[in-house]
């Protein structure tokens, strides 16, 4: 049987007949004329080859046949009815699902940890699978098998959602007794040591390179380039959270994200300061797959994720 010639109505149709076990009863309850639901019958019999309903003394009794097709088209129609029912509002508190998202520790520690921590309570049976820049490939992303991806990105293809979450300064985070704590001129900053931490997005950067060190500069240095000065830079990392133990001591600088530099607001070792150049502000964005756009799971994640964003202030 060729399942594309079927009218699959007449399944519907025969599920009523086989519990009224009655033409006229089971039109009415289908909204349809006597003559409609007739015809229907005879095309049903036509289709399995058998006459399905039988009258007998005691009414319209279904055929042997009929008795077997009754809870495999109940399951059929069943399965039909869930796929195309609309889905229901997400609910977080009754949820199992897990979320996978790709992002660099400077919004792990300034914007997910904060987020999972206030979500927890109210969705105790969501998990959140947390991966690095490096551990992901674009098509990962593509085929919708990470949720989000939080970075700083300078090019994305076309097919991807994105919002922005929000834009960062920049500032120094130093030791109290390191001499730029006091003099925070450019020559004072310039004479210093420091840590560079590099891009750690996913996707095309810069091409320009340290060329005494072989590193790409850090949106730090491309700003110290435009006014043809360099740093001179003692540690290159691509964590933002190495960069804040190592002025644990006052010989470096890390010029962070005002944000992450704001985590270690309440050390009295440390001092927040201005750089004594403009960089341009980072702005990180959430991306996600086209595949994952329609997910009332995933709206749910992307909304609660850019509303807390919005509450995490540039102190």
């Amino acid at each position: 049987m060729n399942i594309r010639k079927v009218d699959l109505n007449l399944l519907v149709y025969l599920n009523v007949l086989l519990e009224e076990r009655n033409v006229s009863r089971a039109a009415l309850k289908l909204s349809l004329t006597q003559p409609t639901m007739s015809n229907a019958l005879k095309r049903l019999r036509e289709l399995f080859d058998d006459p399905l309903l039988v009258r007998t003394a005691e009414g319209m009794t279904p055929t042997e046949k009929a008795n077997k097709l009754k809870p495999e088209i109940v399951s059929l129609l069943s399965m039909a009815e869930k796929i195309t029912q609309p889905d229901k509002d997400f609910s977080p508190a009754k949820s199992q699902l897990s979320f996978r998202i790709m992002c660099n520790d400077y919004i792990e520690a300034c914007l997910l940890a904060p987020f999972i921590q206030q979500v927890l309570p109210s969705a105790p049976n969501i998990t959140f699978d947390l991966y690095g820049p490096g551990d992901i490939r674009l098509s990962d992303m593509e085929k919708g098998h990470i949720d989000l991806a939080i970075n700083r990105f300078n090019s994305l293809p076309k097919n991807f959602h994105q919002l922005s979450l929000w834009r960062d300064n920049f500032c120094c985070l130093l030791h109290q007794d390191h001499p730029y704590a006091t003099s925070q001129s450019l020559e004072a900053y310039l004479a210093g040591e420091h840590v560079s931490v590099s891009r750690a997005g996913w996707g095309p950067e810069s091409s320009l390179a340290n060329r005494a060190h072989e590193h790409k500069l850090s949106w730090v240095d491309e700003a110290l380039a435009q006014l043809e000065q360099t740093r001179n830079i003692r540690v290159y990392s691509r964590h933002f959270s190495l960069a804040g133990l190592l002025v644990a001591q006052p010989q470096l600088i890390a010029t962070l994200p005002r944000r992450h530099a704001m985590l270690y607001r309440h050390n009295p070792d440390l001092r927040i300061v201005r750089v004594p150049f403009q960089i341009v502000p980072i702005e990180s964005k959430m991306i996600w797959s086209p595949l994952l756009q329609h997910s009332k799971a995933h709206q749910w994640l992307r909304r609660s994720l850019s509303e807390f964003a919005a509450s995490v202030l540039d102190r």
